[in-house]
């Protein structure tokens, strides 16, 4: 990367006190913060070692401390840390540094530590506020605590907050996730990702404790979110992409209205830097060439680290096949509409051939896509179904893997 340029940075801290069973991301439970306290000594070696690759004056647009649980990480090691990435790397103008915050997890000091260390944006996993939901997916996590910590986030100067539920879980109904949606809202966070719940006991073994008999149908899960998706727009939050939502004023609403929202493997952004560099085990990073991995396994992991290496342990370089075909998938889960000039100036590809891909998606969902010289455009009532069309034009996608719910 080029001197002065910007970069984003994902620490990926994979430690839980409790281990969540509707969760499928790489996490391993402990009780003890000794293995915590070894991880972080480990990260502060990895971002050295990134120091010696990075080009002067490079600055961060985004830095995400995501997991597993990142407030496990004690005041001490939180401000260890910062200090650490910021001696390497310090904030650009604007830049974002927002962290993933457990309420069962977190007090006043940990909160007085990140906000110290700089962080402007907080990110609260709610899931469902409904007890016998919580109970039934292995998160317990009372309103009145979830409360208390985004009071606490506010006291603090933090100006952005955003929360994540679910949909799709078990239990759920339409008066349950509206009361939820309702308790949310009385939170007034800035952002929502409204999430579908994958249910892939076959994947994940933590989700076999959850009675899929009690699982809601497609069309169940289609009516809840709606339910949800109609209470958020009532209460006057822009519909970003397929399943966000913010307030007018925040940033991913901004870049959505401008024609600059992005989504990547992490969901949707307003981040414009080319390279996202991953900290940590299984972290990913992506670069204008491809992705990179890191080793899954935190002893893997470290142990590349304290070799003086990375742990990269596997990756995919873009073909020109790729990029194309990646900015059409991206055009239609950000807008629902991809620019056939944008296209055919960009990208390596026919006028002839893009109105093949275009008619091909058009003839596999009837009424459910519109192709005209613009380009293709999803119309509103087919937007509950974006997921299933973007894969019509994915290379990778052949249909022999299970997959969960795609609305």
């Amino acid at each position: 990367m080029p001197a002065g340029s910007e970069i984003s940075l994902y620490l990926h801290v994979p430690f839980c006190r409790r281990l969540c069973w509707f969760c499928a991301c790489r996490t391993q439970g402990t009780q003890s913060d000794k293995p915590v306290q070894a991880y972080a000594a480990m990260l502060q070696q990895e971002i050295a070692l990134l120091k010696a690759h990075l080009a002067p004056g490079v600055r961060l647009s985004r830095l995400h401390w995501g997991g597993g649980t990142p407030t496990m990480l004690s005041p001490d090691l939180t401000r260890e840390l910062a200090e650490a990435i910021f001696a390497v790397v310090p904030m650009g103008e604007g830049a974002e540094f927002s962290v993933e915050i457990d309420p069962m997890e977190v007090d006043a000091a940990r909160l007085d530590a990140l906000a110290a260390a700089g962080m402007n944006r907080a990110s609260i996993g709610v899931q469902d506020f409904d007890p016998q939901i919580q109970a039934a997916i292995g998160r317990e996590q009372p309103f009145e605590v979830t409360q208390s910590v985004a009071r606490m986030i506010r006291e603090r100067g933090v100006q952005s907050l955003n929360a994540d539920i679910l949909y799709g879980l078990p239990l759920q109904n339409p008066v349950r996730i509206a009361d939820s949606v309702q308790k949310l809202l009385a939170l007034s966070p800035d952002r929502v990702a409204l999430y579908g719940y994958a249910h892939v006991p076959w994947m994940s073994k933590r989700q076999q404790m959850i009675p899929s008999d009690a699982m809601p149908t497609p069309e169940e899960r289609l009516n809840l979110f709606e339910v949800a998706r109609q209470l958020f727009l009532a209460d006057g939050y822009d519909e970003i992409g397929i399943d966000h939502f913010a307030r007018p004023s925040d940033g991913m609403a901004k870049a959505a209205r401008a024609g600059t929202l992005r989504r990547n493997f992490q969901g949707y952004t307003d981040d414009t830097a080319p390279v996202l560099i991953g900290l940590g085990a299984s972290s990913i990073s992506r670069f204008p060439q491809g992705y990179a991995q890191n080793a899954s396994g935190t002893a893997d992991h470290t142990a590349a680290i304290r070799a003086g290496r990375f742990s990269t342990h596997r990756g995919h370089v873009f073909s020109a096949e790729d990029k194309l075909r990646g900015r059409i998938i991206e055009a239609l889960m950000s807008d629902f509409h991809v620019s056939r000039a944008e296209i055919l100036q960009g990208y390596a590809v026919t006028e002839d051939r893009l109105a093949q891909m275009f008619a091909d998606a058009a003839a596999a969902f009837p009424d459910m896509v519109i192709v005209d010289a613009a380009g293709l455009s999803i119309p509103p009532h087919a937007r509950p179904l974006t997921r299933m069309i973007a894969r019509m034009f994915d290379a990778y996608d052949h249909g022999k893997a299970k997959h969960s719910a795609a609305v």
